[in-house]
């Protein structure tokens, strides 16, 4: 009856001694990689190199958020990646920029190019843009009133310049304001053009944009 005990603490020994010996986190990522390369190919438009991860999508991609030092670091490495706009010209139409942030076409496998005038900016899907929508994502804050609760009342008030190049920054690459933001890089990573960020500060700032009513 005393042999029993004993036969249970040794196997639960050898377990322990086994879960001691398996994959290391290492061995794990390598293995995660491998099922990642060979479940994706190359389909239309859509290329596996989708799946590689930059510096500071690795680092969000734990469990756990990257270390303050390393958060600011990657924001001012995406800072620096940010271009401003030719002829320090941030504004264009708002009209046009109200339809493309209400566009969720592009980047899919199935479109015919990548290039940006073919993609819309699928604002609506992590934003409310407007008062009157009754489905819009959480993801983002609001942007109704954007312009207006920031006190923007004159795109030509130096006041308001602050606001504009946040606006344009944000826009152009996120992760220049928080390493580990969800929004999508449009500038960056060559979603939008120039053109097109333009008509969407216009949307977000313009006075007479329907968002700012």
């Amino acid at each position: 009856m005393q042999a029993k005990p004993k036969i249970v603490a040794a196997a639960a020994a050898a377990l322990l001694a086994g879960c001691a010996a398996g994959p290391s986190p290492a061995d794990l990522d390598a293995q995660f990689a491998a099922m990642m390369k060979a479940s994706f190919r190359d389909e239309g438009i859509a290329k596996a190199d989708r799946l590689m991860q930059d510096a500071a999508q690795a680092a969000c991609s734990s469990g756990a958020p990257p270390p303050e030092a390393q958060a600011r670091r990657l924001e001012g490495e995406a800072m620096a990646t940010i271009k401003w706009p030719g002829g320090g010209q941030y504004f264009g139409d708002f009209a046009a920029g109200e339809k493309l942030a209400q566009s969720g076409v592009g980047m899919a496998w199935n479109n015919q190019s990548a290039a940006p005038k073919d993609n819309g900016g699928n604002c609506y899907n992590c934003h409310q843009i407007d008062r009157k929508e009754l489905s819009y994502g959480t993801i983002g804050p609001s942007l109704w009133n954007y312009g207006k609760l920031r006190g923007v009342k004159d795109l030509s008030d130096p006041k308001a310049a602050e606001v504009i190049q946040y606006t344009w920054g944000r826009l152009w690459n996120s992760h220049a304001f928080a390493a580990c933001s969800n929004m999508p890089r449009f500038g960056h990573q060559g979603i939008l053009d120039e053109g097109q960020i333009r008509n969407l500060m216009s949307l977000l700032l313009d006075p007479r944009s329907p968002v700012n009513q």
